[in-house]
């Protein structure tokens, strides 16, 4: 089957968080499956054109406003299986696509030029087919910077080589949805008949997620249990409506985890590789991540008087995510009432944090750690960093607010490290809440978010970890022993697009 990936990212080209990495993994499972898949994206600034093919020729982009010029380059994706390669195709525009930042930059979050912007992409990509000759079975479009690829192909491109063509719209995070004034409308080149027609409008805005979501022939994301949750009105962000319009055609595929990379049997960032037949090196790990960050090898509790753990048996929460609202951190470093700084106070407990956002979160982050001595972050990303976290850590701290999939679950799992999570989204579908009456789980989950809901789930880890160690011991192994591979979620996504073919 052919097979087009219509998306802004892509790694590792461009990324700004998980879209890009599911992208590019997907296209791989695919591919190893025996599938011809294609993946075009922008040419932004940042990717480099020396390393990249130029394809013979201009190519030339109806527009509303008149016809857009660009040049098209192509590489193979890193990765690629010798028999079926994964070709990447880069749409470049100098004007549109020239410039730092995929979406915006600090000082412009979001440029007001965006929906110009991706509409000349999205339109591109019926272009770059007709230039290069290959006409898709399965136009796959991802998020709202390409919600309108399925829009084009309904409104007026299912013709010549895409009269068979079928279109799918994933949707990575409904918060985000290309809302926009309708002035920008007339740059699509569609009529305004189409602008009611497909569903644009959006109390007198354009939304661009809206439309794809209208038009495309089959929807899903990245979760069953988010799947639901976006049908309800606490969760839909005012797509709720539409998806329960659409539900019959919308549906929830989770997303994998790329276990060449997150594999802490070969992974090149921690000091030792260990697996579930040997645990070792995590400990090693432990050690590592503990130096790096600073800390003592057992910090006192200051909860009063008691038995102390002897050093190397203080459990390690650790944390990579964005700090922004829908990450929890809110009620979880919220000046003055925050649950972190009490687990630290209260706990006898070592936290690690890494991340990077919302500026008042990053200083609350910083105030902490200069006043705790088992609480340390460091503001930014590292890949080698992250890796080390996973694998040193014994729990993994994820109280988001909603989560369309979430991966560092699913990492933490891979490396033995046992999350504490709020039950939603991903987060639900893939950690099982620890039984101790049984033993069973591979998780510590919670149902409110709140500072008290956070704080006594953790206490609750760190109580088992002291107590019932045999049992945190077999969560240990038996989260190793889950198989979150690309391979599971690419053979769900053929049957959507077989189904399609079929029809």
């Amino acid at each position: 089957m052919k097979i087009l990936m219509a998306s802004s990212e892509a790694v590792p080209y461009a990324k700004t968080g998980g879209l890009a990495d599911a992208v590019s993994a997907l296209s791989l499972a695919l591919a190893k499956l025996g599938h011809e898949v294609r993946i075009v994206i922008p040419r932004y600034y940042s990717v480099d054109r020396s390393k990249l093919r130029q394809l013979e020729g201009a190519m030339g982009v109806p527009m509303g406003g008149g016809e857009e010029w660009s040049a098209v380059y192509t590489t193979s994706l890193p990765g690629s299986p010798k028999k079926t390669p994964v070709q990447v195709y880069f749409i470049d525009h100098e004007n549109f696509f020239g410039r730092d930042g995929i979406y915006g930059t600090p000082s412009e979050p979001d440029f007001l030029d965006n929906p110009r912007r991706f509409a000349f992409f999205s339109k591109a990509v019926f272009q770059l087919c007709r230039k290069i000759g290959w006409y898709p079975d399965i136009l796959h479009a991802h998020d709202w910077p390409a919600a309108l690829v399925p829009v084009y192909l309904k409104f007026g491109e299912r013709r010549e080589g895409f009269s068979q063509t079928a279109s799918v719209l994933t949707v990575h995070n409904l918060g985000y949805q290309g809302i926009y004034s309708r002035d920008n409308y007339y740059f699509t080149g569609l009529g305004w008949n189409t602008f009611y027609n497909a569903g644009f409008e959006d109390w007198n805005m354009m939304n661009l997620l809206k439309a794809g979501l209208y038009s495309a022939d089959k929807l899903n994301t990245v979760s069953p249990n988010y799947a639901e949750e976006t049908k309800i009105q606490a969760h839909g962000f005012r797509l709720d409506g539409v998806l329960r319009y659409r539900s019959a055609d919308y549906s929830g595929i989770l997303n994998g985890i790329d276990s060449g990379i997150w594999n802490p049997a070969k992974d090149p960032h921690i000091p030792a590789p260990y697996s579930a037949k040997d645990l070792s090196g995590k400990a090693k790990a432990k050690e590592a991540l503990r130096k790096e960050f600073g800390l003592p090898p057992g910090p006192e509790s200051s909860a009063g008087a008691g038995s102390r753990a002897s050093p190397p048996e203080v459990p390690v929460i650790g944390m990579v995510t964005r700090l922004v609202g829908q990450k929890g951190v809110g009620e979880l470093f919220g000046p003055g009432y925050g649950s972190a700084f009490s687990i630290c106070r209260d706990m006898n407990v070592q936290l690690v944090l890494l991340g990077s956002g919302e500026g008042w979160c990053e200083h609350e982050v910083m105030n902490l750690s200069s006043r705790l001595s088992n609480f340390k972050a460091r503001i930014g990303y590292s890949e080698k960093l992250s890796h080390l976290i996973e694998a040193g850590s014994d729990f993994f701290l994820m109280p988001s607010q909603y989560e369309p999939c979430g991966l560092n679950q699913m990492y933490s799992l891979a490396y033995g490290t046992l999350p504490i999570v709020r039950n939603t989204g991903g987060l639900a579908d893939t950690v099982e809440k620890f039984n101790q009456e049984t033993g069973t789980g591979t998780g510590f989950v919670f149902d409110d978010l709140t500072p008290s809901a956070i704080y006594n789930t953790v206490g609750w880890a760190v109580w088992a970890y002291y107590n019932r160690r045999p049992q945190i011991e077999a969560m240990r192994l038996a989260g190793m022993k889950q198989n979150f591979s690309w391979e599971n979620s690419a053979k769900k996504y053929m049957e959507i697009y077989e189904g399609l073919v079929k029809n």
